[in-house]
Order: structure tokens, then sequence, then C-alpha cells
């Protein structure tokens, strides 16, 4: 019994499963982030949360390559999506203020009549 517990509490230990438990948590945490608030801006921070555990996993999933080197193309790909959701933020807080600008509103109408219905 002790030695598959071990096994066990070795593997969950791991640095692997260390950021495949994180990586998956911030994605869990950024869907519930996009669901459950009423905010343009509160969901932005939520897919950013979300686009955040979504590259602990790559890296973590990530293969190695001879040697025990990592591979530098899901490295690439990583920071190719670093740079692209910097990108999305910054036009998503654009249409955002401009959405305020226009409406007065920080919710879209969608999700008022939702928080009524409630």
């Amino acid at each position: 019994m002790s030695d598959w517990w071990g096994m066990v509490s070795g593997q969950l230990l791991s640095g692997l499963s260390i950021w495949l438990l994180a990586g998956s948590a911030l994605v869990l945490m950024g869907l519930l982030g996009m669901l459950l608030p009423t905010s343009i801006l509160r969901k932005l921070l939520a897919f950013n949360i979300m686009g955040s555990g979504i590259f602990l996993l790559l890296l973590a999933l990530r293969p190695s390559g001879p040697d025990g080197v990592a591979d530098p193309v899901a490295q690439a790909l990583i920071l190719t999506g670093i740079v692209i959701a910097i990108a999305a933020t910054a036009l998503g807080v654009r249409l955002a203020r401009r959405y305020y600008q226009l409406s007065g509103q920080t919710e879209l109408p969608e999700d008022r009549a939702a928080a009524r219905d409630d």
C-alpha cells in the first residue's frame, strides 16, 4: 500500500504535474470568468487568464528533443501566442472603451437582460 502511495505522490509532485494542474486551474478560472461576470473588462481579463493557462499547458506538454533539450518550436508558438494575446487585449480594451463612450454602459445588452431574468 505504501509503495503505491509513494508512486502516486511522486508523480503528483513532479514538475510536469504542477504545470498541468496550474494550467488547468487557470483555464477553468478563465472559463468561469467568461461565463459569470457581466462587465466587458472582467470578461477580457478572464480571457487573458484563460490564455495564460493555455500557455502553461502548452509549456507542460511540449515535446523534448534528444538529450532532454526543449523543442524550440513549442517555445516559438508560446511566444507568438503571447504577442497575439497582447494585441487582442489592446483591441478589446479599445472596443470596450469606445462602447462605453457611445452607450455609457459597461455591460452588453444581452448580459443585462440575462441578469434581469435571474
